[in-house]
Order: C-alpha cells, then structure tokens, then sequence
C-alpha cells in the first residue's frame, strides 16, 4: 500500500469513526454539560447564573454542590429512583416475556408473512403516542372494554390481592395501568431487535440438535436463547432507559403511588422553578442509566476478547 492510499484509508476511517463521535458530542455530552453546569450554579430571578463572572477586572467561579448532598439525603428523591427504576424494570421483563413469542413467530413465519407481521409491529407509530394512551384511559376506566373484562373473569380480585391495584374494580391510577401504558408503548422497541436477531440464524444448530436426541425445549433454551442474547439485551435497554425517565404515561395512567423522577424533574423545573436542583435530578438520573450501561459494556467486550 502505497502513502497515498494510506492517506485515504485513514481519512475515511477517520471519517466513520468520527461522525458517530461528533453526533455523540453535538447531542449528548454538550446538552449533558449545560445541564451539569445548571446543576451547580445558583438560581436567579428567571435562570441560574452563570458559574464565571467578571467584574473589575476579576474572574468569579462560583460552584454550588449543595443540591447533591440534599439530593441524596431527601427521601422523596431516593424514593421517586427506586420507584422509576423498579417500573422501568417490571414493564422491561412483560415486553420481553410478551415480545420474545412474538418475535420468535416472525422469524420462523413464511418469508411472504414476515412483512405482514413487521407492519402490524409498527402500525401502533402511526398513530399519536397521546392518543395511545388516552385510549388506554378509557380502556381501563370504569366501563372500559379491559376493565370489563377483568371483572367478568374475576381477576381484579387475585391482582387486588397482589397489591397491583388498590381496591377490585380499579384499575386506573394504579401500578398495574402505569406498567400495562409503558409495556404497550414500548413493546416494538423489544419485538424489532428481537426479531432482527431470530431471522439471522442459523438453523441448522437446531437440526443438528435434534439429530444429537435434544427436544425442541432443550435446544430452545440451549440454541436458541443463547444465540438471541444480543437481540434480548438490546431490546432490554432500548425499553428501560426511556421507562426511566417517562413522564407522559405516569401522569396519565399512574397515580400518587406511582411516583417517578420523570414527575420530580416537572416540578422542579415548572412548579419551583429550581433549574439548578431539576438539573441536579437530571444528572444523577443520566449516570444511574450511563455508568451501569459503561461497566456492563466493557465487560462484554473483555468477554469477547478471551473467547477469541
């Protein structure tokens, strides 16, 4: 390879590699800083004040780490995260348990039936994600179609027993409709990596499976899930972290017991007007999701350097 077409080789691997880092800093770590900044700053009479000033002649840098230590001192906070994560974790294991069945049915589908089955996924984007959950209002309102049919097979009464809802015959305001809004909402998001992995593999390990005396249960649980481990994490998270930090769903199908940071950073945002503190909430809320996703991604690629 000559110095020319090492040149070009590098500018266009500069290039591939580059953009991805360069849309990563335009809109995540540069909003991410402006809000670490508001996070320590003092509030003044509309916005935080700047952290530097100049006056005289002078340079001010004035820091304000006050709101961490309240923050984690609070019991409203440290109750509204464990809340939030506790929810986004619950409708993250119904969309897989739901999505996964789901999933696997297309990828074994005909090829002339997969398209079919992929539109029925995402037909729910067509319609306004408000009024997605509005309709989920009055399906569990008192008269619905699925309150209904919850009270006529007697469930209300086991889910009353479960602690799901607070009284048999209401289901709305409750844990169980804030965790039925955000697994229908976020279910595709589970379906699509799921289904992008199970069509990609090989299906001969199954035969050669069934022909080595496995059932189809062992060579599922074996060959099957083993290998759809990536479409499982990535639809993992791509449901979790924006359950986190929903706001829409808990206000209108979730109730006072329902609290999550999504409604804390409201508050504090428009209802104190206390940029710093929301900004505060905010940081926080970005490193519990960051960080764990950081450690669990360097111990994947150091899985996958040792089984080289």
């Amino acid at each position: 390879m000559n110095q020319a077409s090492l040149r070009r080789w590098f500018r266009g691997r500069t290039a591939v590699i580059g953009i991805p880092y360069l849309w990563l800093l335009i809109f995540f770590l540069t909003p991410f800083l402006i809000v670490l900044n508001y996070s320590v700053s003092e509030m003044g009479a509309v916005r935080p004040e700047n952290i530097v000033s100049f006056a005289d002649g002078v340079m001010k840098l004035v820091i304000k780490f006050g709101n961490y230590p309240f923050l984690l001192s609070e019991d409203l906070y440290f109750k509204a995260y464990v809340s939030s994560l506790k929810y986004a974790a619950i409708a993250t294991v119904v969309c897989l348990g739901i999505g996964y069945p789901f999933a696997y049915f297309m990828a074994r589908a005909k090829p002339t039936l997969q398209p079919a089955l992929l539109m029925l996924v995402m037909l729910p984007f067509w319609t306004s994600f408000l009024l997605r959950v509005y309709a989920w209002k009055g399906l569990l309102d008192e008269g619905g179609l699925v309150a209904g049919l919850l009270i006529g097979t007697g469930l209300d009464q086991l889910m009353a027993a479960a602690g799901m809802i607070a009284t048999p015959g209401k289901f709305m305001n409750t844990p169980f409709s804030l965790v039925v809004g955000m697994s229908y909402t976020y279910l595709p998001f589970m379906i699509l990596p799921l289904y992008a992995n199970l069509a990609k593999m090989d299906l001969r390990l199954l035969e050669a499976a069934a022909d080595l005396g496995a059932s189809r249960w062992v060579a599922f649980w074996l060959i099957t899930v083993p290998l759809s481990r990536a479409g499982i994490i990535a639809g993992s998270m791509l449901v979790f972290i924006p359950c986190v930090g929903e706001f829409v769903i808990p206000e209108l199908l979730g109730g006072p017991q329902t609290l999550m940071i999504g409604r804390v950073l409201w508050d504090e945002f428009f209802s104190n007007n206390d940029w710093p503190m929301a900004s505060t909430v905010a940081v926080v809320l970005v490193l519990l999701i960051v960080v764990p996703l950081a450690i669990f991604s360097k111990v994947q690629a150091e899985a996958r350097e040792r089984g080289r």
